[in-house]
């Protein structure tokens, strides 16, 4: 066997020697990312992000499902190092400039895809790490040592099948894996008002269904989450599309019987977007 075939080995080895199962049960969170401008200014936001990273262990890998990979059926990224995706326009030169060299790891993803048997997921080598991850973690890790996947949300699914699936991925939290639901709770970029970007307040309605949204999480009632649209009006404003909304969605399935739930970031901008985020253990 040839050197590279070795070192990929010891590699192999010494990745499935660290995932061995553990006493300590890492959390689980869901932020709301946002404006990819936290992804670079120091806002207070991006000031929780980074002391949130110091309050929880550090994990041998970081799984993020962003708002932003929205596929026919579910994929997950499988690259030794997955490129920085700009996925956006019309901000700073500065934004666009970000790259975050954090490595993938092959053999987690292959686990992973193993773990879940309601789908199959597709192994990708082309995708990497959209704004809904790389803003975020780069705040937490900005070292950019850890491995960092992604994992892509099967916009053909139903809510329900999606907390069903985050159900199968619970062992990761076992092996010291966080996992993270990237979106936001509250998420209408038709009723934001844009001369308003930075300016913290929330319309009546975003408020309400927010509070709904906390109640219902800190109750552990997560049924009508999963059924959001006979939440009313205000959830129909705040969820106009789910990407932004499954996410949450992700982490709520990830919950253990013993977890406890708190809430951070909990603050709306522009009217139609909250940045209310949970921890979950």
């Amino acid at each position: 066997m040839g050197a590279v075939g070795i070192t990929t080995l010891s590699a192999f080895k010494n990745f499935t020697d660290n995932l061995q199962e553990q006493e300590q049960l890492m959390p689980v969170l869901f932020i709301g990312h946002g404006s990819p401008m936290n992804g670079i200014q120091d806002t207070e936001f991006s000031r929780r992000w980074t002391q949130m990273a110091r309050e929880i262990p550090e994990p041998k890998a970081v799984l993020v499902v962003s708002a932003h990979w929205y596929t026919r059926g579910t994929r997950i990224t499988a690259m030794d190092f997955p490129k920085t995706i700009h996925d956006f326009g019309g901000f700073p030169q500065a934004l666009f400039d970000v790259q975050y060299p954090a490595p993938g790891n092959p053999v987690l993803a292959k686990e992973t895809a193993g773990l879940i048997k309601s789908a199959h997921v597709e192994l990708d080598h082309d995708w990497g790490l959209d704004h809904g991850t790389w803003t975020v973690v780069r705040h937490m890790y900005p070292k950019a040592n850890i491995p960092v996947l992604q994992l892509s949300i099967d916009y053909t699914k139903d809510a329900r099948y999606h907390y069903d699936l985050a159900r199968e991925l619970y062992s990761l939290r076992k092996k010291g894996v966080l996992i993270i639901g990237s979106g936001n709770m509250v998420h209408n970029l038709g009723m934001v008002a844009w001369d308003k970007l930075n300016d913290e307040f929330g319309f009546d309605w975003a408020i309400t269904i927010n509070n709904k949204f906390k109640s219902l999480i800190a109750d552990g009632d997560h049924k009508p989450l999963i059924h959001y649209s006979e939440l009313g009006r205000e959830a129909q404003l705040a969820i106009p599309t789910p990407e932004h909304y499954l996410p949450m969605i992700y982490t709520l399935g990830l919950k253990g019987s013993n977890d406890s739930v708190s809430f951070f970031n909990d603050k709306a901008v522009a009217g139609a977007l909250t940045m209310t985020s949970i921890k979950l253990g």
